[in-house]
Order: structure tokens, then C-alpha cells, then sequence
């Protein structure tokens, strides 16, 4: 199985859509590889695969060898940066058009998950994210089933469960951890998403979904709680038009003032746009979600690691 050199696997799972599922995972894995770690992305949301356009590499195209598909490299390692490989699988590179419907029965979809889990070269890696439809569909099971067959108790982490603060989303998210006790998936925690909006004028923070729900869910479930994330326009924009996140003097996260690295290193080259020619990773270390996220990763590997 391609999977034999995976050090450690993460699914991230949700019982509800629009719980930024995919924006927490673009988020995982460019912490992790900001970390130093290696990191690959497998997308097995197959009706709306959304990591693509995350990595803005929509028209790139998955590369055939003998006897598999090779991923699509976002950036390679960087030692001298601290910066550790980053490379993705998606349906979305499948298609011949970017806008076109997946209508499949079940077989065929756990048939191509299945494929996916089989026959992806992703040699020597670190952590392996997987980006996982909504619900405890066909897809899940077919997952949830393969991996625990296929892989050592060492390789297998866990999932990171995203749910969003109000009581209609922890309802259904509810379910998935309830999921993942059914088919004996660790939880290694719960993350909050839409935890409140920075307003990108004052970097106010409005509690718009309410806040705490994750918290009391997984207290509830007696799981991990990694963290609460707020809604970041500045995050929107740099993975819509690839600008480097700027905010006003006075800005603070987690009760600090947020000074990015590029305050104090210089705003380096732009292009006539306006966007700085750095990779999509470096341009995050300036997003005030980085931090957020460097103490979910670090989290996250540390129960991943001591099992």
C-alpha cells in the first residue's frame, strides 16, 4: 500500500458542511510544514473537492506512473527555512473542467477512495491530512475501514473534528464523534471554526455564531479541545488573489499584538499587482490565524506522537 512510508495519518471530519472543513486543513498543513514537517494533503471530499483552489494550483495536473499517480507538490522542502514539503491529491485534478459535477453512486465512490488510499506515491512523510466530506457517508466508512485494516496503530493518529460555535452545528457534529467511537478513530480534538469575525478595519473581534459551543461539545465527549479559530477576511484574500494579509497597527491575537514577519523583514518584492512572489507558506507566517494554528499543530502532533 502507498501509505507503508506515512509516519502519521489525521483524518479532519465533520458531521456538517460549510464548517470550513477544508480551510482548517489548508491551515493544518501549511502549519505543520512551516514546522519543518512533510506534508501531504489527500482530498476525498469527492462531490466538492475545495483543496485545489485552497493551494491555488486548480490547474495543475496529477502525473501518471507505473502503477499509480504521483501528487502535485505545492512547494518542496526548504531547510534552510524550516520549511518541509507540501504536496496534494484531489478529484478536482481529475476533472476536465473545473466546474464540473461528480454524480456517482456509492460503489463508484468508495471505489475511488479506495484508489486514492492505494495508489498515491507519497514516499517519506511526516503527516498525511485527510480532507473528508461532510456526514458518515459511503466515503467515511470506506475510509474509516481501509485505513484500520491497512495501516499500523503507530501510523493511524487520529481525526480533528471542525464544527462551528451555535447548536444547529454541534448537533450534527455530535454524530461524527460518535462516529469515530463506533469505528474506533481517536479524536485527537475539537476545533471551533467561524469563532467569531476580525473586522479588517479595527481587527475587532465580533462573537457573530456566538462562541463555545465546540468547547462544551467536546468536554461533553470528554475529547481534546485544540482551540477556537476566528473568521479572517485578511485569510480569505490571501487564498483568493494570493495578497499577503495586512492589518492595522494595534492588532492582537490570543491577547498579544500581532507582528508579523514581514513588518520587521522588509516587504520584500511584489509583483505589478501588488502580490508579494513568495510562496503561499510564507505569505501565511503574516496571517493573524498562523499563531492560532501553530498552537493547534503543535497539539496535534504531540498526541499524534505520543499515541
Amino acid at each position: 500500500m502507498s501509505l507503508t512510508k506515512v509516519k502519521h495519518i489525521v483524518l479532519v471530519l465533520s458531521g456538517k458542511g460549510g464548517v470550513g472543513k477544508s480551510s482548517v486543513t489548508t491551515q493544518l498543513a501549511l502549519s505543520l510544514s512551516l514546522a519543518g514537517h512533510s506534508v501531504g494533503v489527500l482530498d476525498v471530499d469527492l462531490t466538492g473537492p475545495s483543496i485545489p483552489r485552497m493551494f491555488a494550483i486548480e490547474d495543475e495536473k496529477v502525473t501518471q506512473a507505473p502503477g499509480g499517480w504521483l501528487p502535485v507538490t505545492v512547494h518542496e522542502a526548504n531547510p534552510e527555512k524550516g520549511i518541509g514539503s507540501l504536496r496534494v491529491i484531489s478529484l478536482g485534478f481529475l476533472l476536465p473542467k473545473r466546474g464540473d459535477a461528480v454524480v456517482w453512486r456509492g460503489p463508484k465512490k468508495t471505489a475511488m477512495v479506495r484508489q486514492f488510499l492505494s495508489d498515491v506515491f507519497w514516499g517519506e512523510t511526516d503527516y498525511l491530512l485527510i480532507d473528508t466530506p461532510p456526514g458518515t457517508s459511503d466515503e467515511h466508512i470506506s475510509l474509516a475501514e481501509t485505513l484500520l485494516q491497512n495501516t499500523t496503530p503507530d501510523q493511524m493518529a487520529g481525526a480533528v473534528v471542525v464544527t462551528t460555535p451555535q447548536a444547529v452545528a454541534t448537533a450534527d457534529v455530535r454524530k461524527e464523534l460518535n462516529f469515530c467511537t463506533k469505528t474506533s478513530i481517536r479524536v485527537l480534538g475539537v476545533v471551533e471554526n467561524m469563532a467569531g469575525f476580525v473586522c479588517p478595519n479595527c481587527s475587532e473581534c465580533t462573537d457573530v455564531f456566538m462562541r463555545g459551543g465546540g468547547k462544551a461539545m467536546a468536554e461533553d465527549f470528554n475529547v481534546p479541545y485544540l482551540g477556537s479559530v476566528p473568521l479572517d477576511p485578511q485569510f480569505v484574500v490571501l487564498v483568493e488573489s494570493g495578497r499577503t494579509p495586512v492589518y492595522p497597527a494595534g492588532t492582537q491575537v490570543q491577547g498579544a499584538d500581532f507582528v508579523p514577519p514581514e513588518a520587521s523583514e522588509g516587504n520584500g518584492s511584489s509583483d505589478a499587482d501588488g502580490r508579494r512572489r513568495d510562496l503561499l507558506v510564507q505569505k501565511y507566517r503574516a496571517c493573524s490565524l498562523e499563531p492560532i494554528f501553530r498552537g493547534i499543530t503543535s497539539e496535534v502532533t504531540k498526541a499524534a506522537t505520543t499515541g
